[in-house]
């Protein structure tokens, strides 16, 4: 069953007015010059633009990887800027999913204990870990493979262990960098598929991707452009998952 959406009043994600300045030495530059967007639970949003726009800094903040240098982040209510260094570690592993391009999956380790290390983390107790990690697993159709090493999978099932591990925590979100970065193009759609499936299953997904085949899985698109929002619509051109 679809999760409820929340009030519009109620953002998942919030950024108002913010600012990111890198300093180097005398040298500063400013990579976000005053962002304000919002994304409610349950939508499927992409975050796009060239090298240089942003998206990145955009990325390892919605993260808590980063924090901004003035204006303001919430993530589920929580104004993440007010929070220490080890609050934030627990934000990152119970509140978001992360899925990156590299797959950042222990290659000599099996499935299941690669799916597994954000509950070890957490202190979760064993039999929860294993109930959980087969239950991901099994959500994307990778239950057989638990027991395989990491590195004797494909790519695509690659991506989708890393996509089970950023389930397992029943995180406010899946934030998704560039996931298709290291794939060939059937494969790239195949985990796309995957991602709209969830989204259509009520899962909130963020893509950061530079690529705009890869945008049109997303039903809104902000588009940034040398620090600021150039744009931001819903997609008219959303993909359908095949067979849909």
């Amino acid at each position: 069953m679809a999760k409820k959406a929340l009030p519009q009043s109620q953002p998942i994600i919030e950024f108002k007015n913010v600012h990111k300045v890198y300093q180097t030495g005398p040298v500063s530059y400013e990579a976000l010059r005053g962002i304000t967007f919002s994304i409610n639970e349950g939508e499927f949003v992409a975050i796009m633009g060239p090298s240089g726009s942003g998206k990145s800094t955009t990325m390892n903040i919605i993260g808590a990887l980063d924090l901004v240098s003035s204006g303001h982040y919430w993530l589920r209510g929580k104004l993440i800027d007010a929070y220490g260094e080890d609050e934030l570690a627990e934000i990152r592993n119970r509140e978001i999913g992360f899925v990156f391009q590299s797959f950042n999956l222990l290659p000599r380790t099996s499935v299941l204990k690669n799916v597994e290390r954000p509950m070890m983390y957490a202190q979760i107790g064993k039999a929860e870990r294993r109930r959980r990690a087969f239950e991901s697993l099994d959500l994307v159709g990778l239950k057989d493979k638990a027991h395989n090493l990491s590195n004797h999978i494909s790519g695509g099932q690659i991506q989708r262990v890393a996509i089970a591990r950023a389930l397992v925590m029943r995180p406010a979100m899946i934030l998704a960098d560039e996931p298709t970065g290291n794939l060939d193009t059937k494969t790239a759609n195949e985990v796309m598929d995957f991602l709209l499936k969830l989204n259509q299953q009520g899962h909130t997904i963020v893509l950061i991707t530079h690529e705009s085949d890869i945008a049109m899985y997303a039903g809104r698109v902000i588009k940034l452009k040398d620090g600021l929002v150039e744009s931001d619509r819903v997609n008219g051109k959303l993909k359908m998952k095949k067979g849909s």
